[in-house]
């Protein structure tokens, strides 16, 4: 299972001591201790692996390599290497510690989340014609440490949403290569999953029950995947004895949990016909067609229906610019 909300705690490196020494070479006798280096600092990169965030199932601590000590003879320690988290692309970074919240965009963006504390003084700064043999040095300073949580929402071209059981996973597999898991149960899907149709990402949100938005069930875990896609794809089973309350459940879901989302571009398809008579579903679409102009009758082992959902996601990828 892809994990895609995590708490860790980062910690940069400290800076290293500065050292006490005298040089011993005839001639050059005075402080000759050395400084010490800086503490590692700690950095996310952006990569696109959605499952990059698995790495902290069993590991909540991160933790950067200190600087050295400074030694004799004027020998600076060396900084700590600095320690680079990779997450996946659509991340959200909070600092729990400080109130910060980072969106990075770009696959390959480096940002500082910790930075490493500086190497501390060796004697030989603190050599003056008063104090030709100073014995002062400094600590290193600590590395910043904070909690910081990663939450991962997709970043799909389009999301396909409807309660549980309303043909999702199966009409992704139909047009995509995904191959997600199907059943005739609630909550089949515990994770969202990704289908490609030519350049255009395709991201299966589990289905969503009444009370989604204040936690019931799985919702609030998915509806924070919804926020970043572009198009919505509203999926109702032909099962379903009220179709017009299935929509707006899901509606009603997606507005107690952000009003924005229900100004995303909205197709509506009503699913799995093949089940049901001809008459029936002509019944079915008139209220559909009341709510949506953009909606469509299909069975995903028809290939009339699937030659018309490709013939939407083509008008979609060509004004995309993909």
């Amino acid at each position: 299972m892809i994990i895609d909300d995590v708490i860790i705690k980062i910690k940069a490196g400290n800076g290293g001591k500065g050292a006490v020494a005298f040089n011993k070479n005839l001639m050059s006798l005075g402080p000759a201790g050395g400084s010490g280096g800086r503490g590692g600092n700690v950095y996310v990169k952006i990569i696109p692996e959605i499952d990059a965030l698995n790495q902290f199932r069993n590991k909540k601590e991160i933790i950067a390599k200190d600087g050295e000590n400074g030694g004799r003879q004027f020998r600076d320690g060396k900084d700590g290497e600095d320690l680079i988290i990779k997450i996946p692309q659509g991340s959200v970074i909070h600092n729990l510690s400080n109130g910060l919240k980072i969106e990075p965009k770009e696959i390959g963006e480096i940002i500082l989340l910790a930075k490493g504390g500086n190497g501390g003084k060796g004697n030989f700064h603190f050599r003056s014609p008063r104090n030709t043999s100073p014995k002062n040095f400094q600590t290193g300073l600590p590395g910043e440490r904070f909690e910081i949580r990663f939450e991962l929402k997709l970043i799909a071209d389009i999301g396909l949403i409807g309660l549980p059981n309303a043909g999702k996973s199966s009409f992704l597999n139909a047009i995509t290569s995904a191959k997600s898991k199907i059943g005739n149960y609630p909550f089949t899907t515990l994770e969202p999953n990704l289908g490609s149709y030519y350049e255009l990402i395709l991201a299966d949100i589990p289905g969503l029950i009444e009370g989604s938005s204040v936690g019931k069930g799985l919702g609030i875990k998915f509806l924070r995947h919804i926020e970043r896609t572009k198009i919505l794809f509203h999926l109702i089973s032909c099962e379903s004895d009220d179709i017009k309350n299935d929509y707006q459940i899901v509606r009603n879901e997606l507005k107690n949990y952000n009003k924005e989302l229900l100004k995303k571009p909205e197709y509506i398809f009503l699913t799995k016909i093949d089940l049901i008579e001809k008459d029936e579903v002509e019944e079915k679409m008139k209220i559909i067609k009341k709510i949506s102009s953009k909606s469509n009758a299909i069975s995903i082992y028809d290939d009339t229906s699937l030659d018309k959902i490709k013939k939407i996601l083509n008008e979609i990828k060509d004004k995309s610019g993909n």
